[in-house]
Formats: structure tokens, C-alpha cells, sequence
């Protein structure tokens, strides 16, 4: 290198440590004997190589350490569990659907389940379905639709469903943190090693009370001002998940 960068002097001074290190190492590894030809000649040879082999090895690694490290921090970031919405989220909102042949995924949403199931996170879904409370759909429907969303995207793991309407002040409603500790519960997992994913502030601020992580993903039912307010942003349910995934902040 020193010679490279045209600095003979330095060159010359290293080189001249380089050979009386390995005449060191060599003596010391040729007295030992036997002292045959083949085993001197052997002896100064790998004499030679072994510092670049050794500085080789250690760099390799240091690196190899440093990626275990990287590994582990964003192990340690990433959720145990990650949550959805369903309407919005991981499939077309269609006001009040009862209607299973309706059901319609959200681009990307498939790719992005995927990518989950196999890092081995587990996975839920919270919604809000006051359509119960209101009359204007039956449990039972609700419950077709979900599993409608499980034969397109796979199985989603528990399904946390709030009845009530938003006057009942019950506690499971988003933006209520209800849901959200609920599914950690049935996935026996902590809720602030959760991560929610949703497209409008309800979700996000049932993520924050009920101290887990949330990611909006906007769509055009979604306010500027909760855009504003979230504090992890996607433009796409993929990029949500590669988000938690990569365990960034």
C-alpha cells in the first residue's frame, strides 16, 4: 500500500519489519524440527502467509460480527406481533359490508402478508364494526366477511371485533386501546411489542393508548391532520410491513 501511494521510504521501512517478523516466526517454528528440506521450506512459506492470513481472517470477522450485531438490533426492533385493520387496510372499505362477494383486497396486501409469515411474526386483526350496533348488519356477516378475508389473503390469526357504536363508550373501540390489548392477549404477546397498521387516526391513536406501535397507511378517507399526527407513515401496506420488518424507526 505505502509503495502504491509512492512512499518508498515507508515502504521499504514496513517491508523491512514485514521480513524480520517472519524470520522471527519462521526460526522459531523451524527449530522445533524436524528440520528436513520439505519441512523448512514448508515452515518459510506459511511463515510468510500466516499474518495475511491471520489479518484476513480477523477483518472477516469483524465484519461477520458487526452484521450478528445489525441482526440483532433490528431482531430486537422488531414487533412480536403486527396487528390490521381490516377495512382500508387489507381490504377495499365498502361501507357496512355483509356481502362476502364483495370483499376485495388492497393491493400489495398479499405480498405483505407473506413477507410476515415467513420472518414467523404472528398476526391479527382489529376492526370496528358498529354496523352490529346500528342494525344494519348481523354478527354473522361480519363474521362471513372475515373469513372471506382469510381465504384471499390467508390466515390472519385472531379477529378482535368492537360491536358497539361510537356513543356506547365502550373501551374496545378504536380509538380506544380495547382491540388492540385484546389481540395481544389471545397472541400472548406484550401490546407495546405490537405494532398496529391502519389508514386513518383511530388506529394509530388506539396503537399509542394501549402503548404499541402504529403505522399509517393513508388513503383518501384519511385526514391531512392525521397524517400530520402519526408518527410513522407509509405510502403502501408493503412498505408498512418492510418498515417493521427492517425494525427502523
Amino acid at each position: 500500500v505505502l509503495a502504491a501511494a509512492r512512499r518508498p521510504r515507508a515502504a521499504a521501512v514496513a517491508g523491512t519489519a514485514w521480513l524480520a517478523g517472519t524470520a522471527e516466526l519462521a526460526g522459531t517454528r523451524i527449530a522445533a524440527g524436524p528440520r528436513t528440506p520439505d519441512e523448512i521450506a514448508t515452515m518459510l512459506l506459511t511463515s510468510a502467509a500466516l499474518p495475511f492470513a491471520a489479518s484476513g481472517w480477523r477483518i472477516a470477522g469483524r465484519v461477520r460480527a458487526g452484521g450478528v450485531r445489525r441482526a440483532a438490533a433490528r431482531a430486537a426492533d422488531r414487533p412480536a406481533a403486527v396487528l390490521f385493520d381490516r377495512d382500508g387496510t387489507l381490504v377495499v372499505d365498502v361501507p357496512y359490508n355483509g356481502d362476502p362477494a364483495r370483499v376485495r383486497p388492497m393491493p400489495g396486501a398479499a405480498e405483505a402478508l407473506a413477507s410476515l409469515r415467513a420472518a414467523g411474526v404472528p398476526m391479527a386483526v382489529v376492526s370496528n364494526q358498529s354496523g352490529i350496533a346500528r342494525g344494519l348488519l348481523r354478527a354473522e356477516q361480519v363474521a362471513a366477511v372475515n373469513r372471506r378475508v382469510d381465504e384471499l389473503l390467508g390466515p390472519l390469526g385472531p379477529w378482535v371485533v368492537c360491536p358497539h357504536d361510537a356513543g356506547e363508550g365502550c373501551g374496545c373501540r378504536k380509538p380506544a386501546p380495547g382491540l388492540v390489548l385484546e389481540a395481544a392477549r389471545q397472541l400472548r404477546v406484550d401490546p407495546a411489542r405490537c405494532a398496529l397498521i391502519g389508514d386513518i387516526g383511530a388506529d394509530i391513536e388506539a396503537a399509542r393508548a394501549a402503548g404499541a406501535r402504529g403505522v399509517l397507511v393513508p388513503t383518501a378517507a384519511t385526514r391531512s391532520e392525521e397524517i400530520a399526527s402519526a408518527e410513522e407513515v407509509a405510502p403502501d401496506l408493503a412498505s408498512a410491513v418492510r418498515l417493521l420488518l427492517e425494525g427502523a424507526r
